[in-house]
């Protein structure tokens, strides 16, 4: 025997674990999971108690075997995997498939990858938690239940390559209600006034208490308050305290990133798993606030050295999730006095907002005094406030400011009865606005709230939404432009000026797709149950109780699967199909009918119903449900001919993958946000020589010209070129050694790529 093996999941961790173990430890990887279900088939044996059947796939047999071999060497072998159920459950897998004999096998956890904290898990081992495992268990087979009866009924009923999940739906639900109660929204004007004011030297803007519903009553209320005297009627300041947040759980870490640093879920779930591994915080999935004994310690110590005593606040924050799991430690630096780091941008900032929200909550609270003024017209009843925040002392705020509290201002010292000068009084038109849509952010709270999924189911969910399923995009909404008047009063005249005012102009938000509305709606109509809130959080609820040992976790599969079988094989057998059609209305110029459908290759509008028909595929971010005529008209408007470049004609136009200019043989994609209907001949004369020299760069690998014989670097592998064909080269041939007479010979044996290099194009993108 030799010694010591430890096991981890990622190279990253056993690098820096191996530092801190010494000669006596060999630290290897398993690289994630070992074994899982098998990919092609359900992988459930549902007779015998739902037990799953794990394979080791093709890709880790190579490191299983070498685990294998390390082990059957070592003395003791330590199972060092996250200590979350997902890390429990990775510990089983490596024990189960290597054989390891219990009696020489360790099971170790650390919320912290440093010196201390791995010597003390080496001597506090313990075995392996089944319960953990076996909820780990639980979810992983529940979902492959849902997912694998669910998916095909979709490929039947709406379209091939769809897919269904627990979580996954139910998040797609939300982001569909919400559009849903966008689209029903009526936007409403009123006119806001402010005053702008002299007082004391200085300038200051008073808000108007109340709205009015049209320019008639704003207009009279500008006319009315010619010549009026301002004065103050009361003045209030009232001192309050501001404590500072929590430290940040997986889901506060994940909204805060988002807000501050515009990370989406996945970046910042990928940054922090960098950050743990290389020893800088603790571990990023946690559900708790709670600070250890010694993080608060150090925390005092570095607060009262660097800000001085009066800003430390010993704080213990309470978990209010219930039945959190890895309630260990809230996320936290390993080392308070590293105030910053080295490694990524990304890395800093990450690791920057973890230091700040750990240091301030521990800080004691800011003092703020908010000041309202009230003042006063001798014309109106009306009255405008003022108001004003000013910092008494900062407190935590010294580290760790909003947006707000950089914007917060004092104002001049006002009293009963001061005179104000009215420089000018503005009406002007605004909107109300819809609720807003959902960002990464936002819907991870909401998720959070509703108790569906794990924070660390997070960002798989909100990829397989938007990337790998197309179901919602994250994108910008324009806006509808409305045309405004807005009145102001300077002394005794009212002017009035034009405007626009945006309704529902997002940025950055998730938007759903024609395709992910009509997977909700036939989930909806078809499994209700499934994509219920209440059901979805009362599952992770029975994962909560598995993991105390309080469930058998195949029980609870029992009870969920025989009746969602049953609504699987009547959906599969009712011989309905989703069908969604729409008439828009009548193109007033030919008089024939346009329709709304959604086909095969996705929502496209139809204009006429003879042999002469005319098509156009929707854009992206448009809906069926919500088309207006004068939108599906402009779609038949592409192709478009731009202009001629070089004597070529440059047409705009749009396909499956989004717009695009046609010049010649070659087609250049229009960036994000060119509309192919404004797009000029200057912008594609850019784009068709930036294509140009993109292709250039990188085409041509070698030329044989007496025969036509180009060897092309290839979007996808190099590949030769005759005669307009593709012929694809042998794997394992070196494209740049090759002879005139081995291209030849590849020529005749007429290996020719072009379906399949156009196949894989349109998958790849």
């Amino acid at each position: 025997m030799e010694g010591n093996l430890v096991i981890v999941e990622s190279p990253a961790k056993a690098k820096t674990i191996r530092d801190f173990l010494g000669e006596d430890y060999i630290v290897k990887s398993s690289y994630g999971h070992i074994r899982d279900l098998q990919e092609s088939s359900l992988s459930i044996d549902i007779e015998h108690g739902f037990k799953p059947e794990y394979v080791v796939p093709a890709a880790k047999k190579k490191v299983v075997s070498e685990l294998k071999a390390a082990a059957s060497k070592a003395q003791t072998v330590w199972l060092a995997s996250d200590e979350d159920r997902e890390g429990e459950a990775i510990s089983w897998h490596l024990a189960e498939t290597l054989g390891l004999d219990p009696a020489r096998t360790r099971r170790i956890v650390f919320h912290e990858i440093t010196k201390n904290a791995i010597l003390d898990a080496v001597k506090n081992p313990r075995s392996i938690d089944i319960n953990l495992v076996n909820a780990q268990q639980a979810r992983r087979v529940l979902d492959r239940l849902v997912g694998f009866e669910l998916s095909p009924i979709l490929w039947r009923k709406v379209q091939r390559g769809l897919s269904a999940g627990r979580v996954q739906s139910v998040a797609l639900r939300l982001i569909v209600d919400r559009e849903r109660e966008i689209m029903a929204f009526v936007p409403e004007s009123y006119y806001k006034v402010d005053g702008v004011f002299a007082a004391g030297g200085a300038t200051v803007k008073g808000l108007l208490d109340t709205r009015f519903g049209g320019i008639a009553q704003a207009r009279q209320f500008l006319q009315d308050s010619i010549g009026a005297k301002y004065t103050v009627g009361a003045v209030e300041k009232k001192e309050s305290v501001r404590y500072p947040a929590p430290p940040f759980t997986t889901s506060t870490l994940q909204q805060e990133a988002a807000a501050r640093l515009h990370f989406p879920v996945s970046v910042t779930m990928r940054v922090a798993q960098s950050l743990y591994e290389k020893g800088l915080i603790t571990y990023m999935r946690t559900d708790s606030t709670n600070l250890s004994s010694l993080a608060t310690g150090t925390a005092k110590r570095f607060i009262e050295e660097n800000f001085g005593a009066q800003y430390h606040q010993y704080r213990q924050y309470r978990t209010r999730s219930k039945g959190a799991q890895e309630a260990h430690e809230a996320i936290r630096p390993t080392y308070i006095d590293r105030t910053s780091i080295e490694g990524t941008q990304q890395e800093k900032k990450l690791y920057e907002l973890i230091w700040k929200r750990t240091v301030a909550s521990q800080m004691a609270e800011a003092k703020v005094l908010n000041t309202t003024v009230k003042v006063d017209s001798d014309k109106r009843p009306e009255k405008y406030g003022i108001q004003a925040v000013s910092v008494l002392f900062d407190g935590f705020l010294k580290v760790y400011r909003d947006e707000d509290d950089e914007k917060a201002a004092g104002i001049p010292d006002f009293n009963v009865g001061d005179v104000l000068e009215a420089k000018s009084v503005t009406a002007e038109c605004k909107y109300t606005q819809p609720a807003s849509r959902y960002s990464e952010g936002s819907l991870v709270k909401k998720l959070e709230e509703l108790g569906i999924g794990r924070p660390s189911t997070y960002a798989p969910t909100i990829t397989t939404l938007t990337t790998a399923r197309g179901y919602v995009v994250k994108g910008d909404k324009e806006g509808v432009k409305m045309d405004v008047v807005n009145l102001t009063l300077k002394g005794d005249r009212i002017g009035e000026s034009a405007g626009t005012e945006t309704v529902g102009a997002e940025k950055g938000k998730l938007i759903p797709q024609e395709i992910g509305i009509i997977v909700t709606d036939y989930l909806m109509s078809n499994f209700a149950d499934i994509m219920d809130y209440d059901f979805t959080a009362n599952v992770e609820k029975d994962f909560d109780a598995i993991a105390e040992g309080e469930k058998a976790w195949n029980q609870v599969i029992a009870a969920f699967y025989p009746p969602f079988h049953d609504k699987v094989d009547d959906a599969l057998n009712d011989r309905q199909f989703s069908h969604v059609e729409r008439e828009i209305g009548v193109d007033p110029e030919t008089g024939l009918k346009v329709i709304a459908k959604f086909g095969q290759y996705g929502p496209y509008v139809q204009k006429g119903d003879d042999a002469n028909r005319q098509y156009a595929s929707l854009s992206k971010g448009q809906l069926i449900e919500n088309l207006t005529l004068e939108e599906a008209l402009r779609l038949f408007q592409l192709p478009r001919t731009v202009g001629e470049y070089e004597g070529v004609s440059i047409v705009a136009t749009k396909g499956r993958f989004g717009p695009y200019l046609r010049y010649g043989d070659k087609n250049v994609s229009l960036p994000r946000g060119v509309d192919p209907m404004k797009v000029t001949v200057e912008q594609c004369v850019k784009l068709i020589e930036e294509a140009k020299h993109k292709d250039d760069a990188v085409a041509e690998i070698k030329r044989f010209e007496t025969m036509d014989i180009t060897i092309i670097n290839g979007r996808y592998g190099p590949y030769i070129k005759h005669g307009g064909k593709n012929y694809k080269i042998p794997a394992g041939k070196d494209a740049a050694a090759l002879t005139l007479s081995e291209c030849q010979a590849i020529i005749d044996s007429g290996a020719s790529t072009s379906g399949h290099r156009k196949f894989a194009g349109r998958r790849r993108r």
